[in-house]
């Protein structure tokens, strides 16, 4: 099915699809105070001469400065700054005073504890339809080691964790299920007592077993996306793999799409299963996904908001 160039917010959501990293484009604005916004679109351009690119919406408000100033700093965020994100996505009135930032060697600010910054001037403005290419030249650089956080389909992860997580989960048999978000609503099994597709693998790819078994009982397509939850079964002697993943549009031929705020006063067929929807509806609304680890009874979230 192809869809529809007409509908921007399909669009965008299959742009969404592209795991990137998360910057923070800073300068320093015409009355001498920072500037600054979350940014994933930025990549690097060329080694010689050294080169990077920001993509601006024409209807920022921060467009003059970006466009008219001396240069720009880039700021990759680690993955313990999710809440640096946030603030810089939001209408704070004063971003800067909620983190710690000094001038870089070329004056743009450069936040704390980030995985890498650049310092660049700013080389050329290239008009790309409804947004601005920003062309960088970088002056200065830094490498701080950090692990990087990473941004998909509307979501934080961090990829280094999840692929630990399955590593660790990938002996003996899985059981394997899905969190299937469409639209602001979860995909439920049961009628009385909700419970989560899934299929058990004993071999094999995990992630291509579940995207098979989701589309066959449903007639969706299917997007897995990151892992959710890991704990072993004390009941079953399984591992437990969950992913959230995304369902393309179109009649579901088996269970049904419930509004996520409803989970929290539903009825489940166990108490694991209690256990992820009622933390995936609480996540959902503080934007804030953790990857799970633990059994049935005991284990840990581990958060990529946690304070740097």
């Amino acid at each position: 099915m192809t869809m529809s160039l007409d509908d921007p917010r399909a669009l965008r959501d299959a742009f969404g699809a592209f795991a990137t990293g998360v910057t923070v484009v800073t300068t320093i604005g015409p009355d001498a105070k920072p500037i600054g916004f979350t940014a994933n679109s930025f990549s690097s351009v060329s080694l010689d001469p050294p080169l990077l690119l920001v993509c601006l919406a024409k209807t920022s408000r921060n467009f003059s400065a970006m466009t008219t100033g001396q240069g720009f700093g880039v700021n990759i965020l680690s993955d313990a700054q999710k809440d640096v994100s946030n603030t810089f996505a939001r209408p704070v009135e004063d971003r800067f005073a909620t983190v710690d930032w000094a001038p870089g060697p070329h004056g743009a600010p450069i936040l704390s504890d980030v995985a890498a910054w650049f310092d660049c001037s700013l080389s050329q403005v290239i008009d790309a339809g409804d947004h601005v290419i920003l062309l960088g030249r970088v002056e200065a650089f830094d490498n701080s080691g950090r692990n990087g956080l990473g941004y998909a389909r509307g979501g934080y992860f961090t990829p280094l964790l999840a692929g630990k997580a399955v590593s660790s989960a990938a002996v003996g048999h899985l059981r394997l299920s899905a969190v299937v978000e469409r639209q602001g609503e979860v995909l439920v099994i049961g009628e009385e007592a909700y419970g989560l597709p899934g299929c058990d693998i004993d071999q094999g790819d995990p992630l291509e077993a579940l995207k098979a078994h989701l589309e066959a009982v449903t007639g969706l397509p299917m997007t897995i996306g990151f892992l959710y939850s890991v704990y072993e079964g004390l009941t079953d002697g399984r591992q437990h793999l969950v992913y959230r993943a995304f369902a393309g549009e179109g009649p579901v031929s088996t269970g049904r799409f419930v509004p996520i705020d409803t989970l929290a006063q539903a009825a489940f067929e166990t108490p694991a299963t209690a256990d992820v929807l009622k933390r995936f509806a609480m996540e959902s609304s503080i934007g804030n996904f953790g990857v799970y680890f633990g059994n049935e009874i005991a284990g840990r979230v581990h958060s990529i908001a946690r304070k740097a």
